[in-house]
């Protein structure tokens, strides 16, 4: 059985995490200091705080902006449902909009949603393809749309419009128009979950690139103090000598990383344009030249003048068929021994968002995406052999179901 998306184990990974349970230090520590670094540089933005979850770290930045009751987050109606369940949480309203060909949210839908009650927008990179984030970011700056913006907080009167949060939880190591994700906007959470490029088993990181006149670095020192409890020292600091002391001074939460995690991380890091994302890239390779020779495939964008992937996800949709005629080549492509997967279902048909009065019909791009869609297998130790023997598992697959 080829698997779907098994996480990259190897000695150098082990080894790390072995040198990090004989430290001494297996929660946060200087690993986990030296990864945040590490993703700074790397993304170019100007400060990185690494926490538990791709989730946490949306949320995190969410209430961090003071997004609360009576506020509303824009979202992609096609996206996993971290990306809007953070926004309940933190006591606000999801406003779903629409998506486009690419799958990634569409700038017109945006501008159509934006109310005055509006606080953020929370783009995804799916598939780990960019967003269009000159577009959004303009769209924010513009001055009618600064007008409608009404700040409550410190946060929101400082930046004096809608916060741009992107969720790249795909997309580390894309880039857009010369700039890595990272840097592309006011914040950016990454996630390290077990599927994705870079794992670190669970585990996130914000990206900090706000504007003048905020203090990046004084933010990532204030969210380092709220991920701990509101704990005005991490264990690592109270390691100095006479250090102990330490302050409660506001009831924080419990989103750090750990350096078990951080271990792991910098092994991926470290080799991921010249090693992971080259092999990930020829498999996007391999199944577009197979697949461009089936009037009924159509293959996913990932590479334009302007942006270029971290080849996340290879999401193949296939001409001509329902959504029933999907979930049966699925079927079929599993009896041969292939694991596929469908990202994602649009959240308005998840039962949560539809008992809260979402509908379906109101995001028909979303619909039509997912209902064509089938996520091929990509990782690092999927072999040419077993691209081809995938594709010759889908083709059969789809001549049956379709009756080519």
């Amino acid at each position: 059985m080829i698997s779907f998306s098994p996480p990259r184990m190897d000695k150098k990974i082990v080894d790390a995490v072995v040198d990090t349970l004989y430290s001494g230090w297996i929660t946060t520590g200087p690993k986990t200091k030296k990864f945040e670094k590490m993703l700074t540089a790397y993304g170019g933005q100007q400060a990185t705080l690494c926490v538990s979850s791709g989730s946490a770290g949306l949320e995190f930045a969410l209430r961090w902006f003071g997004v609360g009751e009576g506020d509303e987050v824009i979202v992609p109606a096609y996206t996993y449902c971290a990306t809007a369940n953070v926004v309940p949480h933190c006591g606000a309203k999801v406003i779903f909009v629409d998506v486009g060909e690419d799958f990634n949210i569409s700038v017109e839908a945006i501008e159509k949603a934006i109310t005055p009650r509006t606080k953020a927008i929370i783009p995804v990179d799916i598939a780990g393809f960019p967003c269009d984030y000159n577009e959004i970011n303009a769209l924010v700056n513009r001055e009618d749309i600064r007008k409608k913006f009404m700040p409550e907080t410190n946060e929101q009167k400082e930046l004096g419009r809608i916060l741009v949060l992107s969720d790249a939880a795909h997309s580390i190591g894309a880039w857009y128009h010369g700039k890595r994700t990272g840097s592309l906007t006011d914040i950016t959470v990454y996630s390290f979950h077990a599927v994705k490029t870079i794992t670190t088993a669970e585990g996130g990181a914000i990206c900090l690139n706000l504007p003048s006149p905020f203090d990046n670095e004084a933010i990532y020192q204030d969210l380092n103090i709220k991920s701990l409890h509101g704990q005005t020292k991490d264990a690592l600091t109270k390691t100095q000598i006479g250090n102990w002391r330490y302050d409660i001074v506001e009831l924080g939460y419990k989103f750090n990383m750990t350096d078990i995690q951080a271990a792991m991380g910098m092994v991926e890091l470290e080799r991921n344009d010249n090693d992971m994302l080259v092999r990930r890239k020829e498999v996007f390779d391999r199944y577009t030249t197979a697949l461009s020779a089936y009037p009924w495939a159509q293959l996913p964008t990932y590479e334009t003048p302007e942006k270029q992937s971290s080849y996340h996800v290879f999401l193949l949709r296939i001409n001509g068929i329902n959504e029933e005629q999907r979930d049966e080549i699925i079927r079929e492509i599993f009896k041969r021994d292939v694991a596929v997967n469908v990202h994602f279902v649009p959240l308005p048909m998840m039962t949560y968002y539809k008992d809260a009065g979402y509908r379906m019909p109101d995001y028909p791009i979303s619909y039509d995406n997912y209902s064509r869609e089938i996520t091929l297998p990509v990782y690092y130790d999927l072999t040419d052999e077993m691209v081809d023997e995938v594709v010759r598992a889908v083709v059969e697959a789809v001549e049956e179901v379709v009756n080519l």
